[in-house]
C-alpha cells in the first residue's frame, strides 16, 4: 500500500501484524541520541520469527518505519505537546489510559527511550508530526483493516494477532511496572473486550503446553491495534502477543542466539493451531 508498510494478503481467516519491527530510519528523523540506543526500541527480529506465515496463507502486515519515529500502536491523539514547536491543531487525548504513555514519553511520537534517554534536542514542527501520521500511521492501519475485512468476508470470522517482543526486564520508562521481570509470553485482549476469552485461553494453553510461562493481560493488555480492530461480537478477534526477547536474542548485541529456531518453530505450531480454530465454535 505504501513504501512505509509491507502488506502481504492472505487466504485464511488469520491476520498477523508487526508494528514495531521496522528498521528503515527515515532521512527526516533527526534524532539526538545514538542509533544504537534507538534500535533497542525495536521489536527486533519479530518479522523474521514469523516469516513462515505468508506461505501458510496468513496475511502479514509489517511497519518498515521504526517505532521511535512513529508508534503505530498508539492512538493518533496521544500527542506529547512538550515535543512540539506550536499548539497541536487536532485531537489531543484526555483519557487517563492514553495519557499514561504520553507521560512516560511514549506517545504517538516518542520523547525518550525505554531508559529515559531524550531522543530529540529540538522541538518538532507540527507539520512534521502530521506528515508522519499521513505517511506511516494511516497506511499501516488501513492495511490491517483491509486484511481483517478480507479475512472476515471470506470466512465469516477473523483472528488477528498483533505481534510484539518485550525485554526480559522492563525499562524505567517502558511501562507502569519498571524493573518487572517478564514471563516468556504475555497474551492480551484488553480484558476480553477485543477477543473471545476462550480464544485467548487457547493461545495461553498452547504456549504453556510447549513449556513456556504465560501471563494474561498483565502487564500488557493490548493497545491501539487490538482496540481498534478487535470486535468479538462481530466475530473479529484481536489479540496482542508479546514474546520475551531473552528467548531468541542477545539483548545487548541484538543478535539472535540458539533459541531462535526453537521459538520460530513453536510460533509456527501456534499459528497452525489458530488456522484450525473457529472461534464461533469455542465454548
Amino acid at each position: 500500500m505504501t513504501e512505509q508498510v509491507r502488506f502481504l494478503a492472505g487466504t485464511t481467516a488469520l491476520v498477523l501484524d508487526s508494528p514495531h519491527s521496522g528498521t528503515a530510519y527515515p532521512a527526516d528523523f533527526r534524532h539526538a541520541c545514538a542509533l544504537s540506543e534507538l534500535r533497542r526500541a525495536e521489536d527486533t527480529h519479530v518479522d523474521k520469527l514469523y516469516d513462515f506465515a505468508p506461505a501458510l496463507g496468513v496475511a502479514w502486515i509489517e511497519a518498515l518505519f521504526p517505532r521511535s519515529y512513529l508508534d503505530a500502536n498508539r492512538h493518533p491523539a496521544e500527542i506529547d505537546q512538550s515535543l512540539l514547536d506550536a499548539p497541536w491543531p487536532g485531537e489531543i487525548a484526555t483519557d487517563p489510559g492514553l495519557l499514561a504513555k504520553v507521560r512516560l514519553g511514549k506517545g504517538l511520537v516518542w520523547r525518550c527511550t525505554d531508559d529515559g534517554l531524550p531522543i530529540y534536542d529540538r522541538k518538532l514542527p507540527v507539520g512534521e508530526v502530521q506528515a508522519r501520521i499521513e505517511h506511516c500511521w494511516n497506511p499501516y492501519h488501513a492495511s490491517v483493516a483491509q486484511a481483517i475485512d478480507q479475512a472476515h468476508a471470506k470466512h465469516g470470522f477473523s483472528i488477528h494477532i498483533n505481534c510484539h517482543s518485550m525485554p526480559a526486564i522492563a525499562g524505567s520508562h517502558a511501562t507502569d511496572f519498571p524493573g518487572a521481570a517478564h514471563a516468556d509470553f504475555v497474551v492480551g485482549d484488553r480484558d476480553g473486550s477485543t477477543a473471545a476469552p476462550a480464544l485467548s485461553q487457547r493461545v495461553c494453553d498452547h504456549l504453556r503446553g510447549l513449556g513456556y510461562s504465560v501471563d494474561y493481560n498483565h502487564p500488557y493488555k493490548g493497545v491501539e491495534l487490538v482496540r481498534r480492530h478487535g470486535q468479538p461480537a462481530r466475530h473479529r478477534h484481536s489479540i496482542q502477543l508479546e514474546v520475551n526477547r531473552k528467548l531468541y536474542m542477545d539483548e545487548q548485541t541484538l543478535q539472535p542466539h540458539g533459541g531462535f529456531g526453537r521459538l520460530r518453530d513453536d510460533l509456527q505450531s501456534l499459528v497452525r493451531r489458530l488456522l484450525e480454530t473457529d472461534p464461533r465454535k469455542l465454548a
